[in-house]
């Protein structure tokens, strides 16, 4: 079952409506713990509950169901547990042995009817995976003070970072505080980028002030800044103060800025080149797949220094206008004349409208001395347009009625059976 998240769910006709993210079951004193269904998410970032009853097939790489999905928001019962949010990385016993789950097993024990059989374990220390009988395993009804977060963490590898984000905003906090401790600095750091502040808050509170630090180092300059904002003002400038000095010195620029201004949101490290590199060197640069595809879409073209805040700047040049020239060709002979520059203290919405009106994805910021600053993607922009909740109310509203349906009798007795309204 830890190889399910991620997994594409198919409807009926053959379209993907989501991706599974973890299973619900419920746990029993005497027997095997029943399997309620599948938590599955749709776009954008809804969490539905597909039951075990619909789904008609297994694979590798995909969920088949039939019937229609219901859309409402799934919640998850006192009397339910998931698996690989909550029962992954619990230490057990075998006998009189304490080990590590570090995955489960389900099988169709009838019809539509699923069980969970088996537990593969480990020692902490010998990482030796042992696979049992549910039966020879005790403690799954124990609550642990440190769970641990080394099988939930696999589970998630595959994820992107705004998946996995969404994944620990359901979690408990106690589990989001043990992943977070387990994660290293930079897969940490690309998830607090996805998470609504309240989660960032509350993981970055829980590290010690030299880890926190670590991470805001890793975070984007701009990310990084909005955090700071968010937290008081003796807290963030002591974890300032933690970060090197050069890692520091761009979210302290950044920080000067209103919040909701063209330099409060733009990053300071965009693609940065003299008039003197080439085509193939300003090609290479953007190839890099730590840059957003925003970020990646235009070289900007400066004096020395070409860091911001940078010699004077010069112009853009666009990378399809890059992919047909030459690669000797000199990025001061390819420059967009028509493109001019935003001023720090541009507001949101002004930039809106600029990046509309010219069809740009990232706009170039320049000061009062002709220096780059750093660049507004339209990513910032939506960022800080939408409702400052907007990810924990992401998928709230209604979706295409097609996918929804009242339940009839038969649903409630299924329903009935599984432990579930």
């Amino acid at each position: 079952m830890a190889r399910l998240p991620g997994t594409p769910v198919f409807d009926p006709a053959g379209d993907q409506i989501g991706r599974v993210r973890d299973v619900v079951v419920g746990l029993r004193i005497t027997r095997r713990p029943t399997v309620h269904g599948l938590v599955v998410e749709v776009q954008p970032r809804r969490r539905v509950f597909l039951p075990i009853t619909r789904v008609r097939r297994i694979e590798a790489g995909a969920v088949v169901f039939t019937g229609r999905l219901n859309m409402r928001r799934f919640e998850q019962r006192a009397t339910e547990t998931l698996v690989i949010g909550e029962m992954l990385d619990l230490t057990v016993r075998l006998g009189d042995q304490p080990m590590t789950v570090y995955d489960v097993a389900m099988e169709e024990i009838k019809p539509s009817t699923w069980e969970i059989t088996k537990v593969a374990l480990y020692k902490r220390r010998r990482r030796e995976p042992r696979t049992v009988d549910w039966s020879e395993v005790s403690g799954f009804d124990t609550l642990q003070k440190d769970q641990g977060a080394a099988g939930l963490i696999a589970a998630f590898e595959s994820l992107r970072a705004a998946d996995m984000a969404s994944a620990l905003h359901e979690l408990p906090s106690k589990r989001r505080q043990e992943i977070a401790r387990a994660l290293n600095d930079t897969r940490l750091a690309d998830v607090l980028e996805e998470l609504p502040p309240v989660d960032q808050i509350g993981i970055l509170g829980t590290l010690e002030p030299e880890r926190a630090a670590d991470v805001l180092e890793e975070m984007g300059p701009d990310d990084a800044a909005d955090l700071l904002h968010d937290l008081p003002d003796e807290q963030a400038a002591r974890l300032l103060a933690l970060m090197e000095p050069g890692e520091a010195a761009p979210v302290r620029r950044l920080l000067t800025y209103p919040e909701h201004s063209a330099g409060g949101v733009m990053t300071s490290e965009p693609v940065i080149l003299p008039p003197s590199a080439t085509v193939a060197e300003a090609l290479a640069h953007i190839r890099s797949q730590d840059l957003t595809p925003a970020v990646a879409a235009q070289v900007y073209v400066t004096r020395p220094p070409t860091e911001t805040p940078t010699g004077t700047y010069l112009g853009v040049s666009h990378f399809q206008r890059l992919l047909r020239e030459p690669p000797s060709t000199l990025l001061g002979a390819v420059i967009d004349p028509s493109i001019d520059p935003i001023r720090p203290e541009f507001t949101v919405r002004e930039v809106t409208y600029y990046l509309a009106n010219y069809n740009l994805v990232a706009a170039p910021v320049v000061d009062e001395l002709g220096r780059l600053v750093g660049a507004v993607t339209v990513d910032d922009v939506l960022d800080h347009m939408l409702p400052e909740d907007w990810r924990e109310s992401a998928g709230l509203a209604d979706h295409d009625a097609t996918l929804r349906e009242e339940p009839d009798r038969d649903d409630h007795e299924r329903a009935d059976r599984e432990g579930r309204p």
